[in-house]
């Protein structure tokens, strides 16, 4: 026996035939001219790839995933701000129901001038706790909208924090001036506080997270 016999057992076995064209799996388009052809498993058609979102302008087409961290530092902050002023709140409203009280005591004891003066202080504080009360509820709709915000909820934080550094600076003069150094430390805070709220959504990764799309 040979080798080369077809009816030999111990021969290589016999070559097959390439299968037919349009026979089995299905074939891949070739590509158009001018382009290289797509890499993948033979016999299988390619899937189409679809570009990324777009970023922001002048950025890359990279859209974040997560908030940035100082975003994050920038919604702890307002959240730190809205407790210091729903306490705030909570004083001036103190303050308003004493000097209610003082003024009934003072109707009682026919002492008119002093009951205006408490009319008027509880009035005063009536309208500080009112401020504090709404600034709190700001700065937590701020911090929460922070997830799903757009564009609208970027301005209204950069303006709150700017606003916020402005304070903060004038308190910290009026500190300085006073000579005492903790008359100094609120006011310092403030303005740290202010000026992180309101560059977190300008720099490029704030930008970027406010701009993302939403679905």
């Amino acid at each position: 026996m040979s080798f080369g016999d077809p009816n030999n057992p111990y021969g290589p076995p016999p070559q097959q035939p390439p299968p037919a064209p349009g026979y089995g799996y299905p074939q891949q388009a070739p590509p158009p001219p001018g382009l290289p052809p797509q890499q993948g498993y033979p016999g299988y058609p390619q899937q189409q790839a679809y570009p990324g979102y777009p970023g922001y302008p002048g950025g890359n087409n990279m859209v974040p995933q997560s908030m940035p961290g100082l975003l994050m530092t920038a919604r702890v902050f307002l959240f730190i701000i809205s407790a210091v002023q729903i306490i705030g709140a909570l004083v001036f409203l103190y303050f308003a129901a004493f000097a209610s009280d003082v003024s009934d005591g003072a109707d009682e004891l026919g002492f008119s001038t002093g009951s205006d003066g408490a009319d008027m202080a509880a009035g005063v504080f009536g309208v500080f706790a009112l401020v504090a009360a709404a600034l709190a509820t700001l700065s937590i709709t701020l911090g929460v909208k922070f997830s799903r915000g757009g564009q609208g909820i970027r301005i209204t934080t950069v303006i709150y924090g700017a606003l916020g550094a402005i304070v903060g600076l004038l308190g910290l003069f009026v500190g300085l001036d006073s000579g005492f150094a903790s008359a100094v430390v609120g006011p310092l805070l403030w303005l740290v506080f202010g000026g992180i709220i309101a560059a977190a959504p300008v720099v490029p990764s704030g930008t970027a997270w406010f701009a993302r799309p939403r679905y």
